[in-house]
């Protein structure tokens, strides 16, 4: 078999796990969109355009909307990363089954990773067309945030896997949403800039890789993209995924052979 049928098998069997439920996944990536843009983009972005404060040089829902599709990303990574990882390790024990196959450990993270760009993919899709819908992207750029939401989920997918797969109890996940995930979504640019932040606050966010993905999104949205800063973002995200690959195929190996 290619080097790419066999993750490929692993991929199948996460879409056919994901049959079951399905229509509730759906449901929400179509629903969800559509509240946060029309209550933060139409519904508090009519109040921010009004205020005397510092303009966004924006319409609001403009600003927003890009970081929105990121962070949402940013989210599908995470869920798709932590529970179904450790709970194929521990609760399913269908990383076993799978490395008593000829599948390799490398054909395991992969296949998972692929389902994991896929499930991310899929809502990022629906994002971007409800954005564009509410008139939220202004250049023909836009259509590269699909790829550029889709890499920031990879940059959180494959690290939060390898993370996964070095824990038994799914308490290890509540300081990683609670002190990683909650103050990325808030401070990391989806709702205003983080030039507003402490400094200290301000170059930390810039060290996020959700800030990378936002600020990338919106440049593509908006139009105004600076060719050294999307490289720069880019090559960012690209070498945090790569990393987290090969620490998730260390960390799978050590569960799986132990």
């Amino acid at each position: 078999m290619t080097s790419l049928a066999l993750p490929l098998r692993v991929y199948e069997f996460w879409l056919l796990q994901y049959r079951r439920v399905w229509r509730a996944t759906v449901i929400g990536s179509v629903i969800n969109p559509v509240f946060y843009l029309g209550a933060l983009g139409v519904g508090l972005g009519t109040l921010v355009n009004r205020s005397s404060g510092q303009s966004l040089g924006v319409p609001y829902i403009d600003f927003v909307a890009p970081g929105m599709l990121a962070a949402t990303a940013m989210q599908i990574a995470a869920g798709e990363a932590t529970w179904p990882v450790m709970g194929s390790f521990r609760w399913t024990r269908q990383y076993f089954a799978m490395a008593s196959t000829p599948l390799g450990v490398r054909d395991i993270v992969t296949g998972h990773q692929l389902w994991m760009t896929t499930r991310v993919a899929a809502t990022s899709a629906v994002y971007l067309a409800v954005i564009a819908a509410f008139g939220g992207v202004d250049s023909f750029w836009g259509v590269l945030a699909f790829p550029a939401a889709v890499l920031t989920g990879l940059a959180f997918s494959a690290p939060l896997a390898g993370y996964a797969a070095t824990k038994d109890s799914d308490g290890a996940f509540i300081p990683i949403y609670r002190f990683v995930i909650l103050p990325m979504f808030l401070f990391s640019g989806t709702f205003f800039p983080v030039s507003r932040l402490p400094s200290a606050l301000e170059w930390a966010a810039y060290a996020t890789p959700l800030w990378h993905g936002v600020d990338l999104c919106r440049e593509l949205t908006l139009g105004t993209v600076h060719p050294v800063r999307a490289v720069g973002h880019v090559v960012y995200l690209l070498l945090l995924a790569g990393t987290g690959v090969l620490w998730a195929e260390r960390t799978y190996t050590r569960r799986l052979t132990t």
